[in-house]
């Protein structure tokens, strides 16, 4: 090796090789702004006076002046109008200062800490930020709607940042609905917050397509709108004749899309009300994803019980299993102490009285472990067995804070270990405080009624323990 020289670790040139991907994309967003002036300095009073035309065939030039740019960036319609008189041309690329850090290749091996600089025009600073007026003015300057040097148009701005007006503006002057940027994705697929379904309808006005897939994931604007749970949306797509059973490259139809989501407890009814609208529409419950994941084992997991719920009524088969072997059962299992707040006993509820698989009785003492944040889950998961021994193992498979924190509970569910019973004749006989509690008008039979014998059950030979892997 020779003096001075050093070895690259694997972590070292992992990052030097997104250093260089990074580099590529640089270099062909330069490359746009190759051919224009390395300066500019705006003429105000001396250029000629062009058509709109003649402006469009001009190259853009690219633009450094603090002036231009703070009056862009804060809608200051007054110093535009002195800045952009008639004649000039508002075809620019704005190359901002700041930003993140980050290494960039000089030439000759030799790299340099630089500020990470995204270009862009004035049209998509005004139209991002819903300077509606000083858009006008730089439309009738002769700004060109399809430009993009930073790799994507104006229309796909005004529309990520929700705003109507501008999108309207765009089009009228000849934005394309359909333009691709240069991830991939197409106007209607950046209409991802409730507040952009105004942009939404002027984008189909105009003739984006409904259907439109993006290039990384094959997402349609359906896919897009079912992910983030815009009903408003969904309902607009489905009128103008989306697709309701097309599936992404992953194999998510936009129903799987919805149930696969994370919810937040205020998100589970805009969700609900989204799959509620493509079951309406006729998507079907039993497409499955890649990994064999259905809806209901994604609604299960996200824990959405009025979509479960909906899902079963629909048809949805309660014990099929995914690649890995589980059943939806085991998915709302694992998320109950992460999940309290969701409700997740009505989930279990709805799957035993669809004939969901039961856990085998020998796993009973790890699902208590995983689940006893939520005496309420356990009692109805322990009210589908006419029978059960409670033996030491139970007491142990609790944690003594839980116990502590829901004592009533455990103490009439663990006494059963000196007198096994059923939990029905408990239900009914014990008098101990807990009965006595809220917890009343959750009877174990109103909750969930027994099943008969011949409900399919997790058999030893079925699933052991080790195998039911609640987390």
């Amino acid at each position: 090796m020779l003096r001075g020289s050093f070895v690259f670790t694997p972590m070292a040139l992992r990052s030097l090789e997104l250093d260089e991907d990074m580099l590529e994309r640089y270099k062909y967003k330069r490359q746009l702004a190759s051919h224009h002036l390395s300066s500019y300095m705006l003429k105000r009073d001396t250029a000629p006076p062009r058509s709109l035309r003649s402006s469009n065939a001009l190259p853009p030039a690219v633009c450094h002046d603090v002036v231009v740019q703070n009056a862009l960036y804060t809608g200051d319609l007054e110093a535009m109008q002195h800045l952009f008189p008639r004649g000039s041309t508002a075809n620019l690329i704005i190359e901002p200062q700041g930003g993140d850090m980050r290494w960039v290749a000089r030439g000759e091996g030799l790299w340099s800490l630089t500020y990470e600089q995204e270009l862009t025009t004035p049209l998509h600073i005004t139209a991002g930020r819903g300077f509606t007026d000083c858009l006008k003015l730089l439309l009738q300057r002769g700004a060109n709607v399809e430009l993009a040097p930073g790799g994507t148009t104006a229309l796909h701005e005004s529309c990520e940042n929700c705003q109507p007006e501008c999108t309207k503006l765009l089009l009228i002057h000849g934005a394309n609905a359909n333009a691709v940027s240069e991830d991939g994705v197409m106007p209607l697929h950046v209409c991802t917050r409730p507040e952009s379904i105004e942009c939404a309808k002027y984008l189909i006005q105009y003739g984006a397509a409904i259907n439109g897939r993006t290039v990384d994931e094959n997402d349609t604007p359906l896919h897009v709108a079912a992910r983030n749970g815009l009903s408003d949306h969904t309902e607009l797509y489905l009128r103008y004749g989306a697709a309701v059973d097309k599936q992404n490259d992953e194999g998510l139809t936009p129903l799987n899309a919805a149930c696969s989501q994370p919810q937040e407890v205020q998100d589970l009814q805009r969700y609900f009300k989204v799959c509620q609208m493509l079951l309406g529409a006729g998507a079907d419950v039993h497409t499955t994803d890649q990994d064999k994941h259905s809806p209901l084992h994604m609604a299960c997991k996200n824990a959405n019980p009025d979509t479960v719920e909906m899902l079963l009524a629909n048809g949805a088969c309660v014990n099929d299993m995914d690649y890995g072997g589980e059943a939806p059962m085991h998915n709302i299992l694992k998320v109950v102490c992460y999940k309290i707040s969701h409700q997740p006993e009505r989930i279990v509820r709805a799957l035993l009285n669809h004939g969901s698989i039961r856990v085998w009785p020998g796993a009973l003492p790890m699902v208590l472990k995983h689940c006893s944040e939520s005496p309420r889950t356990i009692e109805v998961l322990l009210n589908a067995y006419s029978h059960l021994r409670v033996t030491d193992t139970w007491v142990e498979s609790v944690p003594a804070e839980t116990v502590k924190e829901h004592k009533e509970f455990f103490e009439s569910v663990f006494s059963l270990a000196l007198t096994p019973r059923s939990l029905q004749h408990l239900a009914v006989a014990n008098s101990g405080p807990y009965w006595d509690t809220e917890y009343t008008r959750w009877s174990l039979n109103s909750i969930c009624p027994p099943l008969s014998r011949s409900t399919c059950c997790w058999s030893t030979e079925a699933i052991s323990t080790e195998s039911t892997d609640i987390r």
